[in-house]
Formats: C-alpha cells, sequence, structure tokens
C-alpha cells in the first residue's frame, strides 16, 4: 500500500520532517505548488532554506512527500473497500464509485492539491507510480477473489482483466481526464463499473 516516505534519522529529525511536509501541505493548498519555492516554505515554517534542504534535496521532492499522503489516503480507502466481506461484484463497483467521489472532492474542494496530483502524473513523480502498481495490485487480489468466488470468469488472462480495468478507471483517477467529464463523473464511474461487471461475468 502507498505510504508516506520514511527517515532513517531519530525520531526528533523525524518529526522536523513531518513539520516540513504538513507545513508544505499548507502552503501549497493555499498558494499552488508552481507558485511556491523552498525560500517561502522555509518563510512560512520559521527555518532557514539550507536547513529544509537537509530533509530534502528539491522543491520536487516536498511535492512528492506531499502528493504521497493525499493518493495514500485514496489507496487506503480502497483498500479498506477490498477488505470488506461482500461479493467481489459490489466491492468492484464500489471502488469506481470512490474513486469517482475522490476524484471530483479534489477537484471541487482542494483544486490545488488536484492540481499537485496532476503534476505527479504528468511529470511521472514516483508515489504516482507507486499508487498505480498498488491500484493494479489490489484489483488483481479482488479479481481473483471473486473468480474463486465463482463471481467472475477464468478464462481472459488474470493480466490483461486487471489491464483493461484499470484503463476504464483512467477517467477517474487521471486528473486531465477527470476534468473533461466533472458533471457527469458519477454517472460514467457506474455504467463503466456495470460495463466491466458485464464483462467480468462467467
Amino acid at each position: 500500500m502507498l505510504t508516506p516516505q520514511t527517515n532513517p534519522r531519530g525520531p526528533a529529525e523525524h518529526e522536523r520532517r513531518e513539520q516540513i511536509i504538513s507545513a508544505a501541505s499548507e502552503h501549497f493548498r493555499h498558494y499552488g505548488y508552481t507558485k511556491t519555492t523552498v525560500a517561502d516554505l522555509a518563510k512560512a515554517i520559521g527555518l532557514s532554506t539550507a536547513y529544509i534542504y537537509k530533509f530534502f534535496d528539491s522543491k520536487k521532492a516536498i511535492g512528492e512527500a506531499v502528493c504521497s499522503i493525499c493518493l495514500g489516503e485514496i489507496a487506503q480507502a480502497l483498500h479498506a473497500i477490498r477488505r470488506e466481506p461482500k461479493p467481489a461484484a459490489d466491492r468492484l463497483r464500489r471502488m469506481y464509485a470512490e474513486l469517482a467521489r475522490r476524484g471530483a472532492a479534489l477537484f471541487f474542494n482542494d483544486r490545488k492539491m488536484h492540481d499537485i496530483v496532476a503534476a505527479a502524473l504528468a511529470e511521472g513523480w514516483q508515489p504516482n507510480q507507486t499508487y498505480t502498481e498498488d491500484l493494479q495490485g489490489l484489483l488483481r487480489e479482488l479479481v481473483q477473489e471473486g473468480r474463486d468466488a465463482g463471481e467472475f470468469e477464468r478464462k481472459t488472462p488474470l493480466d490483461e482483466t486487471c489491464r483493461a480495468i484499470m484503463l476504464t478507471m483512467e477517467i477517474m483517477k487521471n486528473p486531465a481526464i477527470l476534468e473533461m467529464h466533472l458533471d457527469t463523473l458519477e454517472e460514467d464511474a457506474a455504467v463503466l463499473a456495470a460495463l466491466v461487471l458485464r464483462s467480468l461475468s462467467p
């Protein structure tokens, strides 16, 4: 599962690192990632720029840490759905709905964070790659559970099935595509989920 990056240093320095990430998150949410410099963050936190560079080698590294937390929260919600004691089909449908809900919430209620996630995707940041791999693994587990329970067909190779599902989730997962479907996002997610579930029927 996607988790915030950890620091091998002692507890005090770990706390200071977390303080920088927290302050950066608030600063990015208010001013935006692109308009913020490391010097801006240092001033807001009350630290020197040189001190911040002891923990992060660039603004991008700070952005990646903030993005990792944001995507980690989405991943945790999806994993919680996967663990529910319900049929696999119901859980997969809920995952589509959850991705749509959280994607819309980011855009409307936390636009600056939405922009950071978009930057992570556009620039190939590690947190986005980790999140994608995590989601792929989660889907693999869920589809296998559905197959074992007799809910889903078994003829299609598992990797091919999961790849196809991931492609249908791009509308909720990719900020650039999501923006083009805001008015119908939840409805689109439901339609895609229904189509995928029909194709998975044995």
